[in-house]
């Protein structure tokens, strides 16, 4: 016989399945022997394929019991739910075997699922286990009501009888492929048929009477039960069938001693009636099938009736005996599933609950859900808020409720990396699924129709996010709580976590009720298989059992913990409140008191501390069995008895007396600054308030939780304890901010204490503590790898104990480290030692390569277990037997000494690094070989799993980004300030600028073409001289961001780089052509720094001035070029005036330029008021702050432009002004009458050209070393405006600059004869107040001086002057708002150039830098003073200032001026008294108004506060 394609379509094959048969010629001959049999066997008992057995639970499903079952019927029902759960059709796909329904059961919760198969067809077994018939009665069900009745009849009838006849119990089942009408289906699959009629199938039966004999009818409706319609259940189709169900139950009593002869109905087609058979026949079950009995054989069936009836009755005895079952062990079974075995629970699992209406009764046996660590819970009780279990939990947990769409919602928030998802972690979210019945607003409960087109989509994005974002995998065990009733939404809730988390291995099922979990069980089996359902579920233990089972393996106790309170008494915190504070991790004074000690064993025990002497940050745990004395002692290095004795000198009030103290540890990283800090927290839980504040959380958060903490169960708020908030790892700008924020909150208080309200111990890592130390020595603590002699002997002494324990030293890196002081030469030799005989291509060595090169490069970087797990392509909710999944087996010897692991302190979620950041850059070293570490870069970028894994994803973006392009700054704590990244600065320096361009290329590429690193590649070109190259990654980075000002600013400085290249490179032999080009990248430049400032203007969040600095130095630049070329020879004085009259004229244009310049006139003409605009603003910029960082050094030191730029900007400004009035002046122009010259505009280029020309330059001859020098070039600078100002009208800026002129002369030479009077400066200010135009800050500003009540001019009160003052006042703080818009409160601090003295008319104004002189010290010493107020105890300055009256009003501070009140900024508000006092203070002069300095209150020296700068 020739194999092809007709004729296994002509046995009803598929075109799938010829074609895998037509490849696989090993199993031709097997495969058409089994089709044969199928085509020509009339037996209805082919050849079935064996299931595939596997264990399970040693229950069957519960609810398929009934009360009136029979039991042995029950037994072969466990039986056939033991069998295997897949079926294989030769190579078609594996379809699920499923159980049939119970024999007799009219359990309606019972389904079938569609597509699954039955077991085959069975024969007679002991009479009381059913034999079963399917039919797929497909083709019947679609007809009339005569043929469907006669069709269901015979064939219920025909099987009825023969079981009678054998005395078997057997059921029929309608919607069960059979193997005759197999068309592609396998025996035994269920597909359903619809039934429009449930009445034609009961009413078929009424065909009993007609097809038995009379006297047997009876008999037979007894034993043929009425159908049962089995709803099949489908994930993908919607349209309900059924399987319809006859069971036949022979009992003894009924047929005992009769056989049972029937005729058969047929439905004939031409007369469309119902006849029956002309001959009766007896029918019996032979195998699997029902036939007539033949007439041979007739009397010797007869003649067995006997022998049958004895059987059944047999039958009928045995079953009726009680079969108790074994019961199981379902207490270790919940402890396997909840926390895989172990003797206690902990926290490294969470748990989400999902859950319905749980009734009163069961309220008090949920205990154990109080002390679970829940991450949210799907309610489907819409009264659960009222009478339910919210209404409970909430009683003992803050929570937050959401509805279903506002969780999904909330879960994808686009919130920033650090803060996304937090929200779900701080306290467990409440999911009302289905409406809630007391809410007032729209959401009310629906039906399940309504909930499943309205709803379900909600619950499926919540999930789907849940599950692929915001919790790794097994790290979370979904509970399902069955407490009543289940309805078809919570089914579906379990399916969609059965489908993203790939199976049912971290879900587990707890039920009471064996029927609500039955009827839960069988809807769910569309997902999962009934057998694999049992195994995940307990079912059938109590609840209360259930409750104290769980209780009794949590690791702590419940006993309340506990605050110190003033009266130095204890209160209790419960752990409601404690959760409302979430933003701080409270250390209470038992802290770990709760742990049940008798549960850790020794290995537990030494695992703690080898962590933590591993690297891992210091737990609570650690210090509290120290304390114990179950683990050694924590070593406490002197910097933790200078951090205590400094916290004690903050206590007792020395010093400042601050609301809100600092108190900083810088340290080396891995030198034990955390572990100090923490040290400090723990010695003081018992006598302060203490707790770690979670950055994640916004300063105002922070700062009410904060007070709350503070004034928590204390009867008198105003002796509340102080407050000790660590901080680790902050940034600078939100430090302050919550500084601020906590001083005002306690401003609003109105109390004064002796004591701080809060000290924030501020810890962070720096790579020069040192030098941090010594610039703030009062209040700091600096944490290095050296150790004192003591500590070496401490750290020796340790370290043999440790090794006395058997702890090897390979398990303990960091410590030993630490005893070496992490010598160079040690790390080096000790990781080449480690890395001797590792595996350099193996998968997990690659992986500890990417994470030393982010360790290394980028402080605080780590690398999510998530993120590895992928890397070494260990699956998600991999099918195992054991939950606890153990990461390090999968890791080498070496790369686990090397690796620790982290756990995020907020959502637990764990993580990997290099024990030290040393460690790292030896292993980056010695890794290496040949391979550069670009290379390494490169290979990175390029692993998928990396980077498309979901979890953490947003966290590793972010170190991979600070790889590129993060930068260090000393003012970070770095040890360098650098141009690049240090990586990328690495490769450009050790290997060359090609190999930094193409990673930064493949970084830009992957990570979405971000325009920052298109950014960096335009810079890494212009400082390599790649202009053309440059100019492309400004225009790409541009083109995605052409808004930002920073970006605007890089392209303007590939074009000043460009020039200024150019221009270096410039021969005698450049055509004019070329200088044209010049000229041309020039003014590119210019016009992309004036649209970083227009840009800048409108950014909110931050304040950059870089535009107008490049403006300036590019066209100074081009103004030195354009004075060298020929057509602008000087004329014999050495003057410019070619080119100035070039500049600042409309009609003269030298002939040899007029036509090739043409394109450039009118720019080239522009560039003086341009650049004036430019240096008026940077001017008035300069004016608001103290901005000169390094005045001493910069003599000492020979700084570049640009480093002047950053730490002398004043003397940068000053410059910059003496070249751009350089060449716009000619005296020679000035005296030529035919000249249309300004002779005002040369006045000014002479005034700038001398120093002044703006307020910050002049304000900067008061910090020049020669007064007298200083003076004398003031006093010409007058000598350029005219004798008479009031007559001849100054513009506004002339003007200004004159009065301050002679303010700043009075202070270097009070008896110049250049000087004029107050008064006639009051005069000359009047346009200031007078007229309506926008005036600069500067002009009130001057107001405020010259208007100050003065005791000997203003003898007579003046209101219109008050008016004045008020006014100036106002309006500078308007400006001052406008110009600092949203950016962080520490750029915002107030420079204040004067103060008022003791003298009269301009005598009254002392500078800053007279009483800067009068400080001894360094620069460093002289800020320190500063900043803790010690200047006000020198005497020579107080004998020098003004000490001024005023008055506090609700912690507002005010002065009388010449009449009336007016507002004083304290420089901190923390510094103003409580309540309405009198005080007196000096008087500073800002830009942002008047200051107030060493505020104290009047006649009340005991309770003074001071405040400084």
């Amino acid at each position: 016989m020739e194999l092809d394609d007709s004729f296994l379509k002509g046995i009803g094959m598929k075109g799938g399945q010829i074609h895998m048969l037509m490849r696989k010629r090993n199993e031709l001959l097997q495969l058409q022997e089994k089709a044969q049999q199928g085509k020509n066997s009339s037996s209805k008992a082919p050849d079935r394929t064996k299931a595939r057995t596997e264990p399970v639970s040693s229950t069957d499903a519960a609810t398929q019991d009934t009360p009136s079952r029979d039991h042995r019927a029950a037994a072969s029902s466990k039986k056939q739910g033991r069998r295997s759960s897949q079926l294989k059709h030769g190579d078609d796909e594996a379809l699920e075997l499923s159980n049939c329904r119970p024999f007799k059961s009219q359990d309606t919760c019972f389904k079938y699922v569609k597509d699954r198969v039955l077991a085959p067809e069975s024969g007679v077994n002991d009479l009381i286990a059913p034999c079963h018939e399917y039919k797929s009665f497909a083709t019947a069900a679609e007809l009339n009501k005569n043929q469907l009745k006669s069709k269901f009849a015979c064939e219920v009838i025909r099987f009825a009888s023969a079981c009678m006849n054998i005395r078997t119990n057997g059921t029929i089942h309608f919607g069960i492929m059979d193997s005759v009408e197999d068309k592609g289906y396998k025996h035994g699959q269920i597909v359903g048929i619809k039934v429009k009629e449930r009445e034609c199938y009961v009413d078929a039966l009424d065909h009993i009477e007609k097809c038995f004999q009379e006297n047997k009818q009876e008999i037979a409706r007894k034993c043929i039960h009425p159908p049962v319609f089995v709803e099949v259940i489908s994930k993908d189709s919607q349209d309900q069938r059924f399987v319809v169900e006859v069971d036949i139950e022979p009992t003894s009593s009924l047929v005992k001693n009769s056989f049972f002869e029937v005729c058969l109905p047929k439905y004939n087609e031409e007369s469309q009636k119902v006849t029956l058979t002309k001959e009766k026949a007896i029918y019996q079950r032979l195998g699997a099938k029902s036939e007539p009995v033949k007439p041979n054989n007739l009397a010797t069936f007869i003649q067995g009736i006997q022998d049958r009836d004895a059987q059944r009755e047999r039958a009928e005895l045995s079953s009726t005996e009680v079969h108790t079952e074994a019961s199981q062990n379902l207490g270790r079974k919940l402890a396997i599933l909840l926390n895989d075995g172990k003797s206690y629970m902990d926290d490294s699992l969470r748990y989400i609950l999902v859950t319905n209406r749980c009734e009163k009764d069961n309220l008090t046996c949920i205990n154990f859900l109080m002390r679970l660590n829940i991450f949210c819970v799907f309610d489907f009780d819409e009264h659960s808020n009222v009478s339910g279990l919210y209404s409970k939990y909430k009683e003992h947990h803050a929570t937050r409720s959401y509805f279903l769409q506002d969780f999904s919602n909330e879960s994808k928030t686009g919130n920033p990396p650090s803060q996304k998802h937090l929200c779900l972690f701080d306290q467990p979210s409440w999911v009302f699924c289905n409406g809630r019945s007391d809410f007032l607003g729209d959401e009310k409960p629906c039906d399940e129709n309504t909930w499943i087109r309205t709803k379900k989509k909600y619950l499926k994005k919540a999930i789907t996010r849940i599950c692929d974002e915001i919790l790794p995998k097994r790290s979370f065990i979904v509970l399902f709580l069955l407490l009543s009733p289940v309805q078809k939404p919570l089914v579906d809730t379990f399916q969609e976590f059965y489908t993203e988390m790939n199976g049912t291995e971290y879900i587990v099922c707890i039920a009471e009720s064996k029927e609500i979990y039955g009827k839960w069980a069988n809807l769910a089996q569309a997902s999962c298989s009934i057998e694999t359902l049992e195994q995940c579920s307990i079912v059938g233990m109590k609840l209360s059992h259930v409750d104290a089972t769980i209780r009794a393996m949590l690791p702590s106790t419940a006993q309340p913990r506990h605050l110190p309170v003033s009266t130095r008494g204890l209160c209790t915190l419960p752990l409601l409140e404690e959760e409302k504070l979430f933003s701080l991790e409270i250390l209470c004074v038992d802290q770990c008191d709760d742990i049940k000690l008798d549960l850790l064993t020794e290995k537990e025990i030494q695992e703690i501390e080898q962590n933590f002497y591993k690297g891992r940050k210091i737990i609570w745990e650690n210090f509290w069995l120290a304390e114990k004395r179950r683990c050694g002692e924590i070593i406490e290095r002197e910097a933790c008895k200078d951090a205590s004795k400094l916290l004690d000198d903050i206590l007792r009030g020395s010093g400042l007396n601050y609301s809100v103290a600092k108190l900083k540890v810088f340290h080396h990283p891995g030198s034990g600054g955390s572990t100090i800090a923490r040290q400090v927290l723990w010695k003081r839980r018992k006598d302060l308030r203490c707790a770690v504040i979670k950055t994640s959380y916004s300063p105002a958060t922070v700062c009410e939780h904060a007070l709350a903490f503070r004034d928590y169960d204390e009867k008198e708020i105003s002796h509340c304890l102080p407050v000790l908030l660590l901080i680790e790892d902050y940034d600078e700008d939100y430090l302050e901010e919550l500084r601020n924020e906590l001083m005002d909150a306690v401003a609003t208080r109105k109390i004064n204490s002796p004591r701080p309200y809060f000290i924030l111990m501020c810890c962070r890592r720096s790579n020069d503590p040192e030098r941090l130390c010594k610039a703030s020595p009062l209040d700091t603590v600096a944490v290095t790898h050296k150790l004192t002699d003591s500590e070496k002997s401490l750290f020796r002494t340790k370290l043999e104990k440790l090794k006395q324990k058997d702890v090897k030293p390979e398990f303990i890196l960091t410590f030993v480290l630490m005893c070496e002081e992490f010598n160079e030469t040690y790390v080096r030799d000790f990781v080449g030692h480690i890395l001797l005989d590792i595996d350099r291509s193996s998968r997990d060595t690659c992986l500890m390569r990417y994470v030393a090169l982010l360790n290394f490069y980028v402080p605080n970087s780590y690398i999510s277990l998530s993120h590895c797990e992928a890397f070494l392509g260990l699956g998600a909710y991999a099918e195992r037997k054991l939950r606890a999944y153990d990461f390090k087996s999968h890791l080498s010897e070496q790369v686990r000494m090397i690796f620790i692991e982290l756990r995020e302190s907020t959502t637990y979620i764990s993580s990997v690094r290099i024990i030290h950041c040393l460690v790292a850059k030896e292993i980056l070293y010695q890794l290496s070989g040949n391979e550069p570490q670009s290379q390494l870069a490169m290979t990175l970028l390029q692993e998928k799993p990396l980077f498309e894994n979901r979890f953490g994803r947003e966290e590793f973006i972010k170190f991979i980004r600070d790889l590129f392009i993060r930068r260090d700054k000393r003012s970070r704590g770095d040890a360098t300030d650098t141009l690049f990244s240090p990586f990328i600065e690495h490769v450009c320096k050790a290997e060359d600028c090609e190999k930094a361009i193409a990673v930064l290329k493949a970084a830009y590429e992957l990570l979405g073409k971000d325009p920052f690193f298109a950014q960096q590649l335009a810079r890494l070109h212009y400082k390599n001289e790649k202009f053309e190259d440059a100019e492309h990654w400004a225009g790409v980075a541009k083109a995605r961001m052409p808004n930002d000002s920073y970006i605007l600013d890089t392209e303007g400085q590939v074009y000043r780089k460009w020039f200024s290249f150019t221009v270096d490179k410039m021969t005698q032999e450049d055509s004019p052509q070329s200088i044209t080009q010049k000229i041309e990248i020039a003014l590119k430049a210019m016009k992309c720094f004036r649209a970083a400032q227009q840009a800048a203007k409108a950014e909110y969040d931050s304040m950059n001035n870089a535009g107008y600095f490049g403006e300036v130095e590019v066209g100074c630049r081009l103004l030195r070029f354009l004075s060298t070329l020929d057509v602008f020879h000087r004329n014999p004085q050495g003057e410019y005036s070619e080119l100035v009259k070039y500049l600042i004229t409309d009609y003269y244009i030298p002939k040899d330029i007029e036509r090739t310049w043409t394109n450039l006139h009118s720019r080239l003409k522009g560039l003086r008021q341009n650049l004036y605009n430019a240096l008026e603003w940077i001017s008035e910029d300069l004016s608001y702050f103290q901005t000169d960082k390094n005045q001493e050094k910069d003599e000492e030191d020979e700084r570049d432009e640009k480093e002047e730029q950053i730490y002398n900007p004043r003397k940068w400004l000053k410059r910059q002004s003496e070249v751009y009035a350089k060449f716009f002046i000619s005296t020679s122009l000035m005296g030529d009458s035919n000249s249309a010259l300004d002779t005002q505009l040369m006045r000014r280029m002479n005034i700038y050209k001398s120093g002044g020309g703006n307020v910050t330059n002049i304000l900067s001859f008061l910090t020049d070393k020669k007064e007298a020098r200083s003076a004398e070039k003031l006093e010409n600078i007058l000598s350029f405006y005219t004798e008479n100002p009031l007559r001849d009208r100054l513009e506004d800026n002339d003007l200004i600059n004159y009065i301050l002129c002679h303010i700043t002369l009075s202070c270097l030479a009070p008896g110049s004869a250049k000087l004029v009077s107050v008064q006639a400066l009051r005069e000359l200010s009047a346009r200031f107040f007078k007229a309506k135009g926008p005036f600069p800050a500067s002009a009130h500003f001057l107001l405020t001086l010259l208007y100050w009540p003065d005791e000997a001019l203003d003898k007579e009160p003046n209101p219109d002057k008050d008016k004045i003052l008020n006014s100036a006042l106002q309006t500078m703080k308007r400006l001052y708002d406008i110009k600092m818009k949203d950016v962080p409160t520490r750029k915002k601090r107030i420079y204040t150039p004067f103060f008022l003295g003791k003298g009269y008319g301009l005598a009254k104004i002392v500078h800053k830098n007279k009483i800067d002189k009068l400080i001894s010290g360094s620069l460093d010493e002289k800020r320190m003073k500063w900043l803790h107020g010690t200047v006000w105890n020198i005497a020579k300055i107080r004998d020098i200032l003004k000490r001024v009256s005023g008055w506090t009003k609700d912690r507002d501070l005010f002065i009388r001026g010449h009449m009336k009140e007016l507002p004083i900024l304290p420089l901190h508000r923390d510094s103003v008294p409580p309540g309405n006092e009198n005080v007196t203070f000096y008087l500073g002069f800002s830009f942002k108004g008047l200051v107030a300095f060493n505020i104290q209150v009047e006649n009340n020296a005991a309770i003074s506060r001071t405040q400084g700068i």
